[in-house]
């Protein structure tokens, strides 16, 4: 027997539990995840102080952070990715003989399904990734990834956004991404029972579709958010944010990372480097 066959045989053994765990975690908490994720990074277009206080909110867990997003994002995105390209493999597309609708949205489910997983997988490489052990930070930093910091949120997430390649390659994954959640969602409909007969199927697309447009004005929002970003609206961003930096430590917002230097840190640094430029050329 092959490999794929026992697959085959194994996934029609549990089919029932492995779809319905599948169109589970897609949906919570992945698909409520990103929901908050987009709607929070398109609050950039309303400046940089109401980014980066929702940024200080959410990186005030300090070291809970990462237990939650492993628990509450990584993992499950693990296994919903691992349970979709078995489905991939074990399933069978007919849109070669029947040019359904039914049947093109089957296959854009899987095309999209591939296409986020490689832009969700590219993006956390290189926004997120400041928490990591240092060795992972000699690694990916140098490749220009783990760009993104907490306390600079508008600032580097404008400076990792600069150029062409990974502001198209960003618009392209978040729109995929926000296809597969829509309609991951009808089908999830399906898989669950709650909508079975044609008429409860239309009312759920239609649903479906409206939720995914609102969903792609976010996404685009919060897109445009950081690729509008030039050299003096981050030189600004970089500003406020070191006020803002201070105003939380003061309220206990911003978590101490000593890896990791924030603007005022470096405003003071060069201030008592130049202090003792001074001082040095008095003295000669």
């Amino acid at each position: 027997m092959s490999e794929l066959t026992r697959s085959q045989s194994f996934f029609l053994r549990h089919e029932f539990a492995i779809r319905r765990l599948h169109s589970l975690t897609g949906i919570v908490p992945l698909g409520l995840y990103m929901v908050i994720h987009l709607t929070t990074n398109a609050s950039l277009l309303n400046g940089t102080e109401t980014f980066q206080r929702a940024v200080f909110m959410i990186h005030s867990l300090g070291n809970l952070l990462p237990v939650v997003e492993w628990g509450g994002i990584f993992a499950p995105l693990l296994f919903h990715a691992i349970l979709g390209v078995w489905i991939i493999r074990t399933g069978k597309s007919n849109l070669g003989n029947y040019q359904f609708t039914g049947n093109r949205r089957y296959v854009w489910q899987r095309w999209t399904g591939l296409i986020a997983l490689v832009f969700l997988m590219s993006h956390v490489l290189h926004l997120h990734g400041w928490f990591h052990a240092g060795f992972w930070l000699a690694i990916v930093e140098p490749l220009g990834f783990a760009s993104f910091h907490p306390y600079n949120a508008a600032s580097s997430l404008g400076e990792a956004m600069q150029g062409y390649v990974w502001p198209a390659f960003y618009l392209a994954g978040v729109l995929a991404t926000v296809y597969h959640l829509a309609n991951g969602i009808w089908t999830a409909g399906i898989t669950w029972g709650f909508w079975v007969s044609p008429q409860a199927q239309q009312r759920a697309t239609k649903v479906c579709t409206v939720f995914g447009v609102i969903l792609a004005v976010v996404g685009t929002a919060a897109w445009w958010g950081a690729v509008r970003m030039d050299a003096d609206d981050i030189a600004q961003a970089q500003a406020d944010e070191a006020i803002m930096y201070e105003a939380a430590k003061e309220t206990g917002l911003a978590y101490d990372m000593p890896e990791k230097r924030t603007p005022v840190e470096d405003a003071d640094a060069e201030a008592a480097s130049a202090s003792d430029s001074s001082e040095d050329a008095i003295t000669e």
